[in-house]
């Protein structure tokens, strides 16, 4: 290699050099290898500048140059130094680039990773001290010594760079597809089968019409079922059993769970999203219409249409020769904006022309069934060997009494499929209802007290149901709640400025008082009523059960936001930010909620109540704003006497403008 060209080589490494340095002292919370790495790269920099300087100034005609040559050969010393640098520059940032000006860098690298690029960094500069004393006998010797290690080592290396080029490359993947749809699906499928009975639910898989959906073109198989019949477990383990049967990578699994408390974020858009997230995690070769789509929304902070979404969707289900998408509740699914028409009409827009496989889950809603008029049906029961292994599975969790007699034990299995009829959901609360008899006479009793027909869940939950904070939490509140929330929640107390440690309840607990209507999701930690129809139960007497519950809330938000704690003020930066929401487990429902619940309590007391409430926590009485103005004017317009008296008592000025 000519002198120019080593120079230029030097040049090159010196000025992407000079890049990582910069990089490397923006590197956030910096880790000892990160000095390291900074240390010995400004060391070497130095080296380098000397070389550039003898190379640009020497007498080209010199056996030193040629050998010096050498080091800026392709894959040599001097080259490998730059890629070094490059994978360094390229796991700081996002391909070199920052993602904005001025954000904090993240140290990436595992210690391997780092010993592999401060091997290469010492054996360059074992060489450049070498070259550095014009001794091109003993260069050219070093040199040879190196190519030997490096043939030697070669395998080692290149499967270091490979493993650091697939962590990247899994990164980024994994940025993608959270960015296409952050629902975790595949965690509530986890959650929902953990809780079968092993053995049920087989009858489903060994129908003739599943076997004819499975196997047939382009096939659509309706699951109409009633309230509490079981049609989630049945979708979760079809969901399983798919995922076991398929083998082919050209054959795809895409499942939804519907939720009533989810209905915001499950729009057309958002489901379709969920389908093409799951069909490209599955299959990462099938995600380049995914990062055009990324490429060109993540810098602009834009989000895709829905006719972008199936657009991709179109794409990566034609690289799937079989793809079968399971969608359960679809009653759950809203549609006073369309968002279910809509959702399903891209669905048979694309099995016209894709092997899609269809399955949903419903109760029998008039409107769902019009649009599966045409699809193959399979209703959903409770089966009575279901019912008779579920309640044998549980018969360590019964009484003593139940345990040790086996001709009870069958009693009771009879009795429970004769009053449950069909509604698996029933055989899971009589069989709880069991777990508090101590005598055999008790449990007699109970079985022949048990509810049929329309009126059993209502009865069941009647019977269960005790007036406790659990369940008007997670009745009332405006989104699913964790458990920390819950139990932080739970420890707020009237009038006082901190939480008690030793007032705040234990998870199993809380589980354990609400006589099996309450579960916990185990993967995303929420706590949630055990079916849509006990929310629905609620839902109906929620008024009657406890008229002062959203006042209650509302009290309890605006306590906890009123904490000592909170007397700084505002964060003075986003990782403090995320530190005091870490710290303080209840303050995102809390600042985010309080309102929504003060708003909707109900008759002028209650409404008084909250003024009050509003006001003894600094709310400034005569504060302009609205359309009224200030709130005395808006009380008068709307004929809140006993508001308006209140407000004048509590300072506000009868002549503001």
């Amino acid at each position: 290699m000519d002198p120019l060209s080593v120079a230029a080589s030097i040049i090159t490494v010196l000025q992407l050099s000079a890049k990582v340095l910069a990089y490397l002292s923006d590197v956030k919370d910096a880790p000892k290898d990160r000095t390291h790495c900074e240390a010995e790269i400004s060391n070497i920099r130095n080296l380098l500048c000397n070389l550039r300087d003898h190379v640009q100034k020497g007498d080209p005609n010199q056996p030193w140059y040629t050998t010096v040559g050498a080091l800026a050969a392709p894959n040599e010393p001097l080259d490998q130094f730059r890629q070094a640098l490059e994978e360094l520059q390229s796991k700081m940032t996002d391909r070199g680039r920052l993602k904005k000006a001025g954000e904090a860098l993240v140290w990436r690298f595992k210690k391997e990773d780092v010993a592999s690029i401060l091997d290469r960094i010492e054996r360059l500069k074992t060489l450049v001290e070498i070259a550095l004393q014009m001794d091109h006998f003993k260069l050219s010797q070093a040199i040879k010594d190196d190519t030997n290690f490096v043939r030697t080592h070669v395998p080692a290396l290149q499967s270091g760079m490979d493993k650091i080029q697939q962590d990247q490359a899994d990164a980024k993947h994994g940025k993608m597809v959270e960015w296409i749809s952050p629902t975790d699906y595949p965690a509530q499928q986890s959650d929902i089968i953990r809780r079968r009975q092993e053995g049920t639910g087989q009858w489903f898989l060994d129908a003739p019409e599943f076997a004819r959906w499975f196997g047939e073109p382009k096939g659509t198989l309706f699951c109409p079922g009633i309230p509490g019949a079981g049609k989630t477990m049945v979708a979760a383990i079809t969901i399983g059993h798919l995922l076991k049967s398929v083998q082919s990578s050209t054959v795809g699994v895409a499942y939804l769970y519907c939720n009533y408390k989810s209905q915001e974020e499950q729009d057309a858009s958002s489901m379709l999203a969920a389908v093409v997230k799951q069909l490209v995690q599955a299959r990462p070769s099938a995600a380049e219409p995914v990062e055009r789509l990324y490429k060109q929304h993540a810098n602009r902070g834009t989000k895709p249409s829905l006719e972008e979404i199936f657009s991709v969707l179109r794409e990566v289900v034609a690289m799937y020769s079989i793809v079968y998408v399971v969608v359960d509740a679809l009653d759950e699914c809203r549609d006073s904006d369309g968002t279910r028409s809509q959702f399903l009409a891209k669905l048979r827009e694309l099995q016209a022309v894709h092997e899609i496989r269809l399955m949903a889950t419903s109760r029998f809603i008039p409107e769902i069934e019009v649009q599966f008029r045409e699809a193959a049906k399979l209703e959903v029961r409770a089966s009575n060997e279901d019912v008779k292994q579920f309640v044998a599975g549980q018969t360590h969790r019964l009484p003593r009494c139940i345990q040790r007699d086996p001709t009870l034990q069958a009693t009771i299995q009879d009795k429970l499929v004769e009053a449950v009829d069909g509604m698996f959901l029933l055989a899971r609360l009589h069989t709880d209802s069991l777990l508090d008899k101590r005598t055999v006479k008790e449990v007699k009793s109970t079985l022949a007290r048990l509810s049929k027909g329309s009126a059993a869940l209502t009865d069941a939950y009647d019977e269960a149901i005790q007036r406790i904070e659990v369940l008007l939490w997670i009745t009332y509140a405006r989104r699913p709640l964790t458990t920390a929330e819950l139990c932080c929640a739970l420890a707020v107390e009237p009038d006082e400025a901190e939480l008690d440690p030793e007032n705040i309840p234990e998870v199993e607990d809380l589980l354990s008082v609400c006589a099996g209507l309450v579960v916990v999701d185990q993967e995303s930690a929420l706590i949630r009523l055990v079916h849509y129809t006990t929310q629905e139960y609620f839902e109906r007497i929620r008024d009657t059960w406890d008229p002062g519950a959203q006042l209650y809330i509302a009290v309890t938000c605006l306590t906890y936001l009123s904490f000592d704690m909170f007397k700084t003020g505002s964060c003075s930066s986003d990782k403090e930010f995320r530190g005091r929401l870490q710290e303080s487990k209840f303050l995102d429902y809390a600042a985010k909620h309080w309102g929504e619940h003060a708003v909707t309590v109900q008759g002028d007391n209650g409404h008084c109540r909250t003024v009050t409430l509003l006001v003894e926590k600094g709310a400034d009485v005569n504060a302009q704003g609205g359309q009224y103005g200030n709130a005395l004017q808006a009380a008068s317009a709307k004929g809140h006497e006993p508001i308006a008296k209140l407000l004048v008592e509590k300072g506000a000025d009868v002549n503001a403008q």
